[in-house]
């Protein structure tokens, strides 16, 4: 029988700064070796059903996947033992494992793998398999997709979505999932914490720790947590990074969770059909957007927001393997944009410092996500940065609500990030304009769509990464800073974990955009060291 957490306890901690008083058997620190508390992610809202986006952004943790990206972002086996696609690029044959076992003792087939993915693509969820035609299982160890058009990243789909057990997916799975992963859930307390243990029936590596209990902490909740001893590793935000926490250490993390300013890119004058502006006359002029890029400088970013902990962005998918080296141009040269804006008509001809183009002033606003303080910071950094170049960013806080209203129309500091190189398709393509989050600032290139339609095409993903490179800047044109520029890429952030000093949380890959729990993709490969 588990301990529950006592939320007092955490309440009592966040409020006097040290323990509360309490026996030390009533302690929540894990006396164990072989277990661990954490506090390394907000609670997953919708549950931890992978049919509706569970595990996307990293480990199922209670299901296991087709195949995974290893430290390396190489494909390497989980539950396939191989896979082959046609010819055509159409028809995908999967090979399982004869030796996995869900949690409650019954076979890993091919029809739960059929059934998870007939699933996830009648729920319309965040995975997106509108180009799956059909998926039967051949026989008890063998899955044939069949795609309505050829696709690279249908690797990526393979890698991300956990198998669920046909036999065992009802309403309430998301609440109480059965799986083949390495842990199973034993006791999820809302609001509070989620208490995990090693799965016996596990195929893989046996997991060192036996338990695990996540709390689900804001992060100064979690900050002092850590400062009191009461967990093993926490998210922290770059502003803790500096004050030393007795007996753990900071892990960063690199990511491509980045931070960026998209850009209205037609003229104003349009609507959306619910009536929201569209277009910006300012950011529609490609000087403005490339002086941006030019007198922006990422390092002091990296340096001054993020504490040190980050790198400058220059696309969505830096250091990936589909990610363009080209694209990394020159910044901090204040000289360098006054040159592009003067070369393209702007000038300051009432003295105000705000440079001119006939009728128009070098002013837009830059709206950013209220009560996000990083995003807020990188606003008024770039305003202060651009002063000196004559444009004027006129930076708000707004609520989601208002940002979908506005988003079209102003300039908006975003954040993306994933290991997935569809996500740049989503967040350029022609077809994405204006749907959801994804293109909100209309940008179109035909040049660059049929780049990455051709990345889509291919028949293997290698094939593609040599695609969604010229997308990204092909020698004349593309998405990057040097072509077109409808973005401002700025930082990317690393993930922070103050963790204890004997804990070893093994190698970590690239980590995506900051939602579930990336830091746990390994943990397999945890230990404590001696």
């Amino acid at each position: 029988m588990f301990r529950v957490i006592v939320w007092g306890l955490i309440l009592g901690l966040i409020l006097t700064g040290c323990a509360p008083t309490a026996k030390k058997e009533e302690s929540p620190v894990a006396a164990a070796k072989d277990e661990l508390i954490l506090a390394v992610g907000s609670e997953p809202e919708a549950g931890f059903d992978p049919t509706t986006g569970w595990g996307r952004y990293g480990s199922p943790l209670f299901q296991s996947t087709l195949l995974k990206r290893n430290a390396e972002m190489k494909i390497v086996n989980d539950l396939a033992t191989g896979y082959e696609v046609s010819g055509d690029g159409t028809v995908w044959t999967v090979k399982l494992r004869n030796d996995a076992k869900f949690s409650d003792g019954k076979p890993v087939t091919a029809a739960d793998v059929q059934y998870t993915f007939e699933a996830a693509s009648k729920n319309g969820s965040i995975i997106d398999l509108t180009n799956m035609k059909s998926v039967e299982a051949a026989d008890a160890a063998t899955v044939k997709f069949t795609l309505k058009e050829p696709q690279s990243t249908f690797l990526t789909l393979l890698v991300q979505t956990g198998i669920v057990p046909k036999h065992a997916h009802g309403q309430d799975y998301a609440q109480k999932p059965v799986g083949s992963g390495p842990y199973k859930l034993v006791q999820w307390d809302r609001g509070q914490q989620v208490i995990v243990e090693a799965n016996p029936d596990y195929y893989g590596p046996k997991p060192f720790f036996k338990k695990l209990t996540f709390l689900f902490l804001n992060e100064d909740a979690a900050y002092a947590a850590a400062k009191a001893g009461k967990v093993d590793a926490a998210y922290i935000p770059a502003a803790f990074s500096k004050q030393p926490v007795a007996g753990m250490r900071v892990e960063a993390v690199h990511t491509v969770d980045n931070r960026g300013i998209v850009f209205p890119y037609p003229r104003s004058g349009s609507i959306t059909k619910d009536g929201n502006p569209i277009g910006n006359d300012v950011t529609a002029d490609i000087a403005i957007r490339k002086a941006v890029n030019t007198a922006i400088d990422r390092k002091a970013l990296v340096q001054g927001v993020l504490e040190g902990h980050g790198t400058p962005a220059y696309t969505i998918n830096d250091r990936l393997p589909w990610w363009n080296p080209q694209t990394v141009t020159p910044d901090a040269d204040v000289e360098g944009a006054k040159k592009l804006l003067a070369e393209a008509g702007w000038k300051d001809a009432d003295g105000d410092g705000i440079l001119e183009k006939g009728a128009l002033k070098a002013q837009f606003p830059l709206i950013y996500p209220s009560g996000d303080v990083t995003r807020q910071s990188l606003a008024l950094a770039v305003a202060d940065m651009l002063k000196p170049v004559g444009i004027q960013v006129n930076v708000d806080g707004k609520s989601w609500d208002d940002i979908k209203k506005l988003m079209h129309s102003s300039a908006v500091m975003m954040g993306w990030g994933s290991n997935d190189p569809l996500e740049m398709y989503n967040v350029y393509s022609s077809k994405y304009r204006g749907v959801e989050y994804y293109n909100n600032g209309y940008y179109s290139n035909p040049t660059v769509d049929a780049w990455m339609d051709k990345a889509l095409r291919a028949t293997k993903e290698e094939d593609a990464w040599e695609f969604w490179k010229k997308a990204q800047w092909d020698g004349t044109t593309g998405v990057s800073a040097q072509g077109d520029a409808p973005w401002a890429w700025l930082v990317n952030i690393d993930h922070l974990y103050l963790v204890k000093d004997k804990l070893d949380i093994g190698k970590q890959r690239i980590h995506p955009h900051g939602h579930g729990w990336p830091v746990t993709d390994n943990i397999e490969e945890w230990k404590w060291n001696n």
